[in-house]
């Protein structure tokens, strides 16, 4: 993909705004309900926040990329916060929309937010090495080599996700983390979402440069 285009001041704002707001209410719920575990993710989103803050005024993240990041930080304390009505299918011990089951025994929400989120974290980390690259005066060509870092990369974020939820069963008496099975499939949703980043970025990449191409037929 080609150079980005930084977010504006006033995008930046808009969604620093949007993300402390429902951190406020994600606090005030989980305070309320009792429920340590989010207390303990609160507090690790907030630290994810300022380092996002520092990558972005290092390598200028698109505005685009920075919604998709709070976006998936909703979605995860939505996850852990919101109950869905008895009798809906649900796993786990808690009757939460991360139980929820949207294909019985088959696909979970929470399946669905690994992969969203750590595609999007794949994508970050594509950014971050295409900036290293042009800034070194390297063409930043999203290659075969370079997008496998990236998509590795994506991954290990995603193994050091797990490292926290295991954190917080030891620091927090009960929790919804689940067991070893569970976690076989936030990594293997963790992959799916990788992967399916990477192939956006090549295709995004190599259609455009094709459409700009010299004797591109016109429509």
């Amino acid at each position: 993909m080609g150079k980005v285009n930084p977010a504006s001041r006033a995008g930046l704002i808009r969604v620093a705004a949007f993300t402390a707001a429902y951190l406020a209410v994600a606090t005030v719920a989980a305070f309320a309900t009792g429920n340590g575990e989010f207390v303990f993710y609160i507090v690790v989103m907030v630290v994810l926040a300022a380092v996002v803050g520092v990558v972005h005024f290092s390598i200028g993240l698109p505005e685009s990329a920075l919604w998709a990041l709070s976006i998936w930080g909703l979605s995860h304390m939505a996850g852990g916060l919101i109950t869905v009505p008895a009798g809906w299918p649900t796993h786990g011990p808690n009757q939460v929309l991360y139980s929820l089951w949207l294909i019985p025994d088959r696909l979970k929400y929470d399946q669905i937010v690994h992969a969203y989120g750590f595609g999007v974290t794949t994508w970050i980390c594509w950014l971050g090495l295409q900036a290293s690259l042009s800034r070194s005066g390297i063409d930043a060509v999203p290659t075969a080599g370079r997008l496998v870092l990236a998509w590795a990369a994506g991954q290990g974020f995603g193994a050091l996700n797990e490292v926290i939820e295991f954190a917080a069963t030891l620091l927090v008496p009960e929790t919804n983390v689940g067991g070893y099975r569970n976690t076989g499939w936030d990594l293997v949703a963790n992959l799916v979402g990788a992967t399916l980043a990477v192939i956006i970025i090549w295709f995004a990449y190599n259609r455009k440069h094709t459409d700009s191409a010299p004797g591109a037929r016109r429509k």
